[in-house]
């Protein structure tokens, strides 16, 4: 294996070898006990939270992706899940704001515990990795940019499916048996 994948992955094991997998541990307690689900992030942390809202829905959760025509009202009892790496984005500053408002729990991932968007947040998850809010000087990851914490978001996604499933009491079969079948 070529080194530059083996630092790829010294980078993404040492991030996750800073999780706390107690915090790890109450937001899979949050999303089994939300009634619905609806999750955000923007650009490539985006595209991870889909694959995660993807694996809710196998589990056989109610999910839903936001920006999508089929998002539901969010409100009492319900979760809005959003991943924001460094802390603020606009975007979702503003649907933080909209779910607080209507009831609903929210749970931030982010690597930037004290920006304004985890500040907003009933339960942030920490995933300790370089962002964009983190990502010049000296001492930075080989990966660009916010690199490390969307391949950190993948793998955390992956370990919350699995620790789901457990908790919820899924077979593999009944994930498989939500699969679309329209492909």
């Amino acid at each position: 294996m070529s080194s530059l994948y083996r630092q790829a992955l010294k980078e993404l094991g040492a991030v996750l070898d800073r999780l706390d997998d107690a915090a790890v541990d109450r937001a899979v307690e949050t999303i089994a006990a939300a009634r619905h689900v609806s999750v955000y992030a923007g650009g490539r942390e985006g595209l991870q939270i889909r694959g995660f809202a993807m694996r809710l829905f196998h589990l056989g959760r109610s999910v839903s992706v936001v920006g999508d025509m089929t998002t539901p009202a969010i409100g009492q009892g319900d979760l809005f899940l959003v991943a924001c790496g460094p802390g603020e984005i606009s975007t979702a500053v503003a649907l933080v704001g909209v779910a607080k408002k209507a009831g609903a729990k929210v749970l931030v991932v982010t690597a930037q515990p004290d920006g304004r968007v985890p500040q907003m947040a009933d339960e942030v998850l920490v995933l300790p990795a370089q962002t964009m809010a983190n990502d010049q000087g000296s001492d930075v990851s080989i990966l660009p940019m916010g690199s490390v914490f969307e391949g950190g978001l993948f793998l955390l996604f992956e370990v919350m499916v699995l620790k789901l499933k457990s908790r919820l009491d899924v077979s593999a079969e009944a994930m498989r048996a939500n699969h679309t079948n329209l492909e």
